[in-house]
């Protein structure tokens, strides 16, 4: 009896919230939010509902958290918790308006993290996919769309960010309360904060809508290269999308250990501060997709919100295919189908390995999702033509503004501006798993750039005649890089590389070096492992280049290929760290440590630094380089084993996997084996 009683509640609970937004329309969430030493969050919500028509039980999400008390706006009321939903049972009449307040403690395990930095920490969010209700008791149903109004309490050194517009900052004793307040509503899981040690900028769109940078004391040379081309991509948006910017403000915020590379929280986005790059690291690693992508989904994904997960292509499909065009408004035309071709790649991969989806399947993959679903509004964009399909994209956004929607709200309107029958291109693009390559080849070939590219992958491009007597024509070789688009040449100098024998290759080779052109060169030290001697003095050059990634490459191939001068390499890059990973300085590191007779007295201080890199304070993206390091040395000491174990417990799932398979592979070591299991057994303690 007992059991189907717990199964008539759970029924009950699923039932209610899936039907709830039918019966009850929440309105608005005003929550105050505070923490305590040892992470956990107190708050407070004020919950403003109206009844649509009688319903038997409201239900709330909150995930293991204490209620300390449950209230009307005059008493307290009697209410029902399992540890993930309050359940409570009015009776009230349709067309009234309701209060409901909720007082709480919490430690959240997920969709809220606390975490460390060398100086400082933070304190961030990450709702969906985990759901804030972990944190705030809320409504995880993203067809539910209220306006949250979060207030903050914290440590007056710290700033504290949040959707919304900054409305009021109220000074206690030490600590600062920061009130945000949204003017429209969004899903749950788009509620954000993120609490650090900020500094900002602060510019405007061509609109006036300000657009506010956040960065880190430490790091405000890199302001400009990382956020270069916001106000340009803000400004296209706009005027592409055809709608106006929907929220007060726009936010960006940095954040270290980031789940992701960035999320499109509402007015807010969060993103991983692996992006808050230099000038060299622009050139390989900038955030300017990143950027555009997370602000295309203000419109696409918070504007306009998805019902369920078969139509998640509505916001990342779309999310990817503004961004691409924000970018070819930047870098231009043959960028735009270079981009195109690299993502048929990455679908035709996909496809090969028999894992293609269509993409209203909701278990579809990223790579569907966003590729795919680029790919299909191109594809559209190009059949109902431009003045058709910005139009239905207009309407669309209008029409659903604050609301959710399906597949066929946008398909309705294309077809009305077009006045086309979409039947087949919703079978083909949408509900099909098959990949259309012919036509997506058809598409490359539009463009010199991606025609080039696809007919590469079929024809190579170093051909020759020959004469009778089986020699080459001399006028029938190529005996230069083509012009253009560079991903044009660096695919021609792949080819040089992967055949030597070809009688013009080390003229293309010699072209290549001499161009200038940090990514033909870059393909030089990544292509030439086996460096020869006629182009040593050239290959050394790349040490010198303004790009991490060559001079990665060009150190290791050096050192390997030139024994005798590893002295000299290693004193010519002492200095270069990289990108936010130290790829070149983690490098350094541990060919200083293999290289016999250098600097043999700083060879512990080498080691050190290494290990110092595994700790906690560092951005996991340092530690996993450091760990790999380590393990290809073959030298762990306790404090580097200590620190693995930390990491296997890390809020990053991939860092956290990373970590577990390291010590999984090093546990099986018998020089390792007991050490980890006593430092494990002690930890447990």
């Amino acid at each position: 009896m007992r059991h189907l009683l717990v199964l008539f509640i759970t029924f009950l609970c699923l039932s209610a919230k899936a039907q709830q937004t039918e019966f009850i329309d929440f309105i608005s969430i005003d929550a105050e939010i505070s923490f305590e030493k040892d992470n956990t969050v107190k708050g407070r919500a004020k919950y403003i509902y109206k009844v649509l028509k009688p319903f038997d039980s409201l239900v709330i999400d909150a995930v293991n958290m204490e209620i300390t008390n449950f209230y009307d706006d005059h008493y307290g009321l009697d209410f029902k918790y399992d540890g993930k939903q309050i359940v409570y049972k009015p009776e009230f009449e349709a067309n009234t308006y309701h209060e409901l307040n909720i007082v709480y403690t919490v430690n959240p395990k997920k969709a809220l993290y606390f975490v460390e930095k060398e100086n400082s920490h933070q304190i961030w969010t990450q709702g969906q996919g985990k759901y804030t209700s972990h944190w705030l008791p809320s409504i995880d149903d993203m067809n539910d769309k209220i306006e949250f109004d979060l207030e903050i309490t914290y440590d007056k050194a710290y700033q504290v960010i949040a959707n919304g517009a900054l409305i009021d900052k109220r000074s206690n004793d030490s600590t600062m309360t920061w009130h945000y307040d949204m003017q429209k509503p969004m899903s749950s899981y788009l509620v954000a904060l993120a609490i650090g040690k900020y500094k900002k900028q602060v510019i405007s769109s061509k609109s006036g809508i300000p657009i506010e940078l956040y960065y880190y004391p430490e790091d405000s040379a890199k302001v400009e290269p990382t956020y270069r081309y916001t106000k340009q991509l803000f400004d296209f948006l706009e005027d592409e999308i055809g709608v106006s910017y929907p929220w007060q403000n726009y936010k960006q915020v940095p954040v270290k250990d980031f789940l992701y590379s960035g999320m499109e929280n509402t007015s807010c986005t969060i993103f991983s501060d692996y992006f808050m790059i230099d000038r060299t690291s622009f050139v390989d690693k900038n955030y300017v997709n990143v950027n555009a992508h997370e602000l295309a989904h203000q419109w696409f994904g918070d504007l306009v919100t998805e019902t369920s997960g078969t139509h998640h292509w509505l916001q990342e499909g779309f999310a990817t295919y503004y961004a691409l065009l924000a970018e070819r408004d930047i870098f231009g035309e043959d960028y735009y189908y270079w981009q195109l071709y690299q993502y048929a790649q990455e679908l035709i991969a996909q496809d090969a390995a028999g894992e293609s989806t269509a993409l209203l399947n909701p278990k579809s993959s990223s790579t569907t999702f966003y590729k795919k679903g680029a790919w299909a509004l191109h594809v559209l964009r190009e059949k109902v033509g431009d003045k058709a399909f910005k139009k239905a994209v207009k309407i669309y956004l209008k029409a659903n503004a604050f609301k959710n929607v399906e597949t066929n709200d946008f398909i309705k309107e294309v077809e009305k501006t077009s006045g086309q029958d979409l039947t087949g291109f919703v079978q083909q693009w949408l509900e099909s798993s098959e990949l259309l390559q012919e036509e997506m080849e058809n598409v490359l070939k539009e463009n010199e750039t991606s025609s080039f590219l696809v007919t590469m992958k079929t024809d190579p491009y170093l051909s020759f005649r020959t004469d009778a007597d089986d020699n080459y024509i001399l006028s029938s070789l190529i005996t230069e890089l083509p012009k253009g688009f560079y991903a044009v040449q660096v695919s021609v100098l792949e080819e040089a590389l992967s055949v030597p024998e070809y009688p013009t290759s080390d003229d293309l080779v010699e072209e290549a070096f001499q161009s200038g052109q940090i990514k033909l060169r870059q393909t030089m030290a990544l292509g030439l492992k086996t460096i020869p001697l006629k182009f040593k003095k050239k290959y050394e050059t790349l040490l010198d280049d303004q790009s991490y990634i060559t001079n990665e490459a060009a150190l290791y191939n050096l050192w390997a290929n030139f024994p005798q001068k590893r002295k000299i390499y290693l004193d010519q890059t002492k200095a270069i760290y990289g990108f936010n990973d130290y790829n070149v300085r983690t490098l350094w590191l541990a060919l200083a440590i293999a290289t016999p007779g250098y600097e043999e007295g700083n060879k512990e201080l080498f080691f050190n630094e290494l290990v110092g890199y595994t700790a906690s304070e560092h951005g996991f993206q340092l530690r996993q380089n450091a760990f790999n390091v380590l393990s290809s040395l073959g030298v762990f000491n306790q404090e580097a084993l200590l620190n693995l174990i930390a990491a296997s417990r890390h809020h990053n799932w991939r860092f956290k996997s990373f970590a577990k398979q390291l010590l999984e592979l090093l546990s099986e070591n018998e020089k390792y084996k007991s050490i980890i299991s006593n430092l494990q057994d002690n930890q447990k303690k």
